[in-house]
């Protein structure tokens, strides 16, 4: 008979989505890469009688399969080459100060503020910090063989093997991680359009659309700035990806309906969808043999083209302004998606076309410098690397050198919770150590380290999107393997480890959280409020002259993509204990209520530029004075207060579910 679970043992709801897996499917090929990268360099040490040196070149490997995220091949080259060439520099400077005492302490402390500060830049910015730091850690904590240039050479020379696997398959699938991001992003469309009309799945499918879109035109735009003009297929992938922008907006005002779509329209937009993906619309003449079964768009080259018959006539006959906007916004995609040609004068960013490489790093050193954020995160870095290092440079610790790295991977701004990641880092070891000890245990030194290799890399791509306290698990019994082939010593490395895994959470906890008030008495409705700000200046561009529509659709993307970061930030945030996650937990709903009320400004556009009666200057005025007194009454407490939101207006205007949504979100800020 089952019994009631007690109630004073249930785990609190933050710990419950601390440990929460994340879905993500697996990555095979990267699976691949890390069994092969980090087994090689091994198996060659073995073989020339200098396993110490396979031990190096197999942690450089480590580095390179944490860098290895990226899908498009040019992104591969910059997200595992960079952070090379930073962990070289990083294990040369502590390998200068190892055994240098106090000399050691002041180095880490100094590498760990600049790491910290350019940690803040940008994703491989902060990958490159984080090697940076690690590898310094490495270098002062151990004695490494060889002339000084040996152990650099050696772990750069295994991330740059990862690197190379990487690209093995460049001149055969070229464009192929591309088509597939824009593919995905209309697929991601078409499970909206088939959401409309349900609340409950819209909400989420049109969080899954934002990021779909951020991706894709991150993946797009990553190298726009180098090909930009001289690249006729990611132009013309550009411009198949602005195309579906349309069918977004039209998506708002169809779910507002209530209505859902007829099928046949998001089984069009997965149609589109296949035809990009296995590129069936490249240019050179007509129309292309699809797989038995397809059928494929139109290629004709000319100026106008329309989509295949076959597809538009599967297309139901609109009746109401709101069906024509999205029968129009997808006979454009199809029309987009079929021409081979592209004018690259005529396609815009919708994201804002990227600077040269060297204005982005001028600007990257001047934001760096002169931002209160990366100092204040560098010196928070520094304060616990410093405590570290002077702890155990008092203590003796053996192997100190892993109190120092479990602070580097709890301490990362864009890793998510402080908190969250100490505690992760905390269990992940202790599941990592379970690992560990068997592997020690039954695996005897030499050969048999490779095949234990070969099993236990793939567990880093595997269980990394998991969730960090995965990650650390899977990583742990790696590193406990290297580091037993370079000093020997089996399973009595476990409660050391287990030791300085916990010191190391300690002091991040202390020294990088709880000293720091604002890490854990955030005020979480900041970002908020200028979300709400940003959402009335975009009220009053939606329905203001045709000047610059490219510019309005810019500041959309911007504003949902902003809308995006704010929810993974919220979201992280509810993985804090009291009172931080309690606060996000209060404000989360007014995050969905912003989101409504930019859907339904996106909605009322649609609806003007279909035909409906555009809403009077006095009424767009009125929308956006309310939605900034509302963001004022936001940013001026951390706590749910009474925001006064007077709306009225004609009852027939295109502005009315957007007063409504206001309303509805004012009722979310005032407490009950």
């Amino acid at each position: 008979m089952s019994r009631e679970f007690p109630i004073g043992l249930t785990p609190p709801d933050w710990l419950v989505r601390n440990l929460q897996p994340h879905r993500a499917p697996l990555n095979p090929s990267a699976m691949a890469r890390a069994a092969l990268a980090m087994s090689l360099p091994l198996a060659i040490g073995l073989a020339a009688g200098q396993p110490a040196y396979g031990a190096l070149a197999s942690m450089g490997a480590l580095s390179g399969v944490i860098s290895d995220t990226a899908d498009a091949y040019r992104m591969r080259v910059l997200n595992i080459a960079v952070p090379q060439l930073f962990g070289a520099l990083g294990v040369t400077l502590g390998a200068a100060v190892y055994g240098h005492g106090w000399y050691a302490v002041a180095a880490l402390t100094a590498i760990a503020l600049v790491s910290g500060m350019i940690s803040t830049i940008g994703a491989v910015a902060s990958v490159s910090g984080l090697v940076l730091l690690m590898n310094s850690v490495i270098g002062a904590g151990l004695p490494l063989p060889g002339a000084w240039w040996v152990a650099p050479a050696l772990m750069t020379g295994g991330g740059l093997l990862v690197l190379a696997l990487a690209l093995l398959a460049w001149p055969l699938r070229a464009g192929v991680p591309e088509r597939a991001a824009v593919a995905a992003a209309y697929r991601a469309v078409a499970d909206l359009l088939a959401a409309c009309g349900d609340p409950d799945r819209y909400v989420t499918t049109r969080y899954a659309v934002t990021q779909s879109l951020n991706r894709s035109y991150d993946t797009i735009l990553s190298h726009r700035a180098r090909h930009h003009g001289r690249s006729p297929e990611l132009t013309r992938l550009l411009a198949q990806l602005n195309a579906i922008t349309p069918v977004v907006e039209a998506a708002p005002a169809v779910h507002l309906t209530g209505r859902p779509l007829p099928a046949e329209i998001p089984a069009a937009v997965r149609h589109l969808a296949g035809a990009i993906e296995t590129d069936r619309t490249r240019a050179g003449g007509h129309t292309g043999r699809a797989a038995p079964g397809n059928r494929t768009l139109d290629r004709a080259p000319n100026p106008h083209p329309h989509p295949h018959p076959e597809l538009t006539s599967r297309l139901p006959v609109p009746t109401t302004e709101t069906a024509r906007a999205m029968d129009h916004a997808v006979r454009h995609a199809a029309g987009v998606v079929a021409r081979p040609d592209v004018d690259p004068r005529g396609v815009d960013d919708r994201l804002g076309r990227p600077a040269a490489p060297g204005t982005r790093t001028a600007r990257a050193a001047r934001g760096v410098l002169l931002s209160a954020g990366s100092w204040h995160y560098g010196l928070r870095l520094a304060v616990c690397i410093g405590i570290a290092q002077a702890l155990v440079s008092l203590i003796a610790v053996p192997r100190s050198y892993w109190v120092a790295l479990t602070i580097t991977f709890v301490l990362k701004p864009d890793f998510g919770s402080v908190f969250s990641r100490a505690l992760l880092r905390a269990l992940g070891t202790v599941v990592g150590l379970v690992v560990a000890a068997a592997v020690l245990a039954e695996v005897p030194p030499g050969w048999w380290s490779v095949p234990a290799m070969l099993l236990l890399a793939p567990l880093i791509p595997a269980l990394t999107p998991r969730g960090y306290g995965y990650q650390t698990a899977a990583i742990t019994p790696v590193i406990l393997l290297l580091s037993d082939i370079l000093n020997h010593q089996g399973t009595a490395l476990l409660l050391p480890r287990l030791l300085d895994s916990l010191m190391g959470c300690a002091i991040a906890l202390i020294a990088g959280y709880l000293l720091w008030p604002e890490s854990w008495h955030t005020r979480v409705g900041d970002r908020l409020a200028d979300a709400v700000a940003d959402t009335a200046a975009y009220v009053e561009a939606a329905f203001g002259p045709e000047t610059d529509p490219a510019g309005r659709a810019r500041m959309r993307r911007r504003l949902y993509r902003d809308l995006s970061t704010i929810r993974t930030e919220f979201q992280r945030a509810l993985t804090e204990p009291p009172p931080t996650g309690r606060r996000a937990a209060a404000w989360w709903p007014l995050v969905v209520a912003v989101e409504r009320i930019v859907d339904a400004t996106t909605a009322a556009r649609v609806q003007v530029r279909h035909g409906s009666p555009p809403p009077s200057s006095a009424e767009i005025g009125q929308v956006a004075l309310q939605l900034r007194e509302l963001a004022e009454g936001v940013r001026r407490s951390e706590h749910l207060t009474a925001v006064r939101t007077d709306l009225t207006g004609p009852s027939g205007s295109v502005l009315e579910p957007l007063r409504q949504e206001v309303a509805a979100a004012r009722a979310v800020t005032t407490p009950h």
